[in-house]
């Protein structure tokens, strides 16, 4: 596929019109994306600096940036699509980056009131401090990146954070899967030590958790508070080497209420409307699809319509 979308023979509006007729001819008033990228600009061109060097080690292919422009664009291309609220999923790399993070997303919510206020952590002195000022504030979910971030979600400092945002109800969107490549803390060990500590928590587990698709299908079987979202799930780049099993179609169905649309936008190698009709062509129907690209995240965030 081609870096921008319109090189694929689609332009803007095309793509926009596609994207519409999607949403539209299920009934819906828009979509509801959880898992999309803003973040202040010269972090986020060094996590395209990291795709454009790394991406070839990721499934032996490249990882072309499609939605790569300035943020602007890239919130007028949400809004083109018709997507009705979006995240600002940032993480830190290293400790004293989180609060500062969150100081520019705090920004990023005011003056794009379409932004669920998005929030992040990591374990350092301090960390619940500044969580808590960021629940007082408004921050209405939270990103954990346990691959990028390299440390236990289990680690002991982050258990009063774990604890203040189970009982806030402010749900975590978090990669603890160990895909597209392994961390030392992936994998679903960690998170469920987390979870039979803090079972009302509001995790959602982003990229349904691959490659450990069915271990993480089974912690959300067993704990009801627990989501996971669709990013680059089913496509046809992370279908070649990161398939998701088809014995595990079942549970996903049964799922549906806890299926969350994601897509990481805009780091994604192929155009938005690709992960759209990835998710059509599993065959769960209307139904299904209703709940996971806008019903299940109104509920969960309190949004109209």
């Amino acid at each position: 596929m081609g870096e921008r979308g319109e090189r694929g023979g689609q332009g803007v509006s095309g793509e926009s019109a596609e994207v519409r007729r999607f949403w539209g001819g299920l009934g819906l008033p828009g979509l509801i994306d959880v898992h999309t990228h803003f973040m202040p600009e010269r972090v986020l061109r060094k996590v395209w600096d990291y795709f454009d060097a790394n991406g070839p080690l990721v499934g032996g292919r490249a990882w072309p940036i499609t939605y790569r422009a300035e943020e602007a664009e890239r919130t007028a291309r949400l809004r083109e699509f018709g997507v009705r609220a979006f995240t600002s999923m940032l993480y830190p790399h290293k400790p004293g980056m989180a609060e500062w993070l969150n100081g520019w997303a705090a920004g990023f919510a005011r003056r794009t009131p379409d932004c669920l206020h998005t929030a992040t952590f990591h374990p350092e002195p301090g960390v619940e401090t500044y969580v808590r000022e960021a629940v007082e504030a408004g921050a209405r979910v939270f990103k954990a990146h346990v691959q990028v971030g390299a440390y236990d979600p289990a680690d002991p400092r982050l258990t009063p954070v774990w604890g203040l945002l189970a009982e806030a109800g402010v749900p975590v969107v978090v990669h603890c899967g160990s895909g597209p490549a392994p961390g030392k803390h992936t994998g679903p060990e960690p998170v469920a030590r987390v979870l039979a500590r803090h079972p009302r928590l509001r995790l959602v587990v982003a990229h349904l958790g691959m490659p450990e698709y069915e271990e993480f299908l089974g912690l959300a079987e067993r704990y009801p508070q627990v989501r996971l979202d669709t990013t680059m799930a089913f496509t046809d780049f992370t279908e070649d080497f990161m398939p998701f099993p088809a014995r595990a179609l079942p549970r996903l169905a049964d799922l549906g209420d806890r299926i969350l649309l994601g897509t990481d936008f805009p780091n994604i190698p192929y155009p938005y409307l690709h992960q759209l009709q990835a998710l059509e062509r599993l065959g769960l129907g209307p139904d299904w699809l209703r709940a996971v690209c806008h019903d299940n995240a109104a509920r969960l965030f309190g949004l109209p319509g």
